[in-house]
């Protein structure tokens, strides 16, 4: 019962990745702010043209978590994968003297390659950074 309690407000806190992000955001954020003033404009209209480029923060900082999470397990081991059918196809290349040996050696090579490519297709999301009308309830 204790461990469950633990669990659940461990849920409600931050993690580690989320402060991360929210730290990033804020010095973003800042350096815009900053790069305002300098140009001229009061401190108040700098953040305010600050929040209204960078849109919804929150949707923001969602999709940096996400960005971020992505390295997960099974993703880890397809990149690896892809890597060592990739060195395997250049070592078949390599030490291959036959035509035909050659051939698997290439084979594996552009498996490779279009695997990856694929893995990076796949892992693309359409950007949320166009609904920047929306007003943020990200603190500051």
């Amino acid at each position: 019962m204790n461990d469950l309690l633990t669990r659940l407000c461990n849920r409600f806190q931050p993690t580690e990745l989320e402060l991360e992000v929210e730290e990033e955001l804020h010095l973003h954020i800042e350096m815009l702010v900053y790069e305002h003033i300098q140009r001229g404009m009061s401190p108040e209209e700098a953040r305010a043209a600050t929040l209204k480029r960078f849109g919804n923060l929150n949707e923001i900082k969602n999709e940096c978590m996400e960005i971020c999470s992505r390295n997960r397990p099974l993703q880890r081991a397809l990149k690896l994968g892809a890597i060592l059918v990739f060195l395997t196809g250049v070592l078949v290349r390599i030490a291959g003297t036959n035509l035909h040996v050659t051939r698997i050696g290439t084979t594996l090579i552009i498996i490779a390659v279009l695997g990856r490519l694929f893995h990076y297709v796949r892992s693309l999301s359409p950007s949320h950074f166009h609904s920047r009308n929306k007003t943020s309830s990200f603190p500051l």
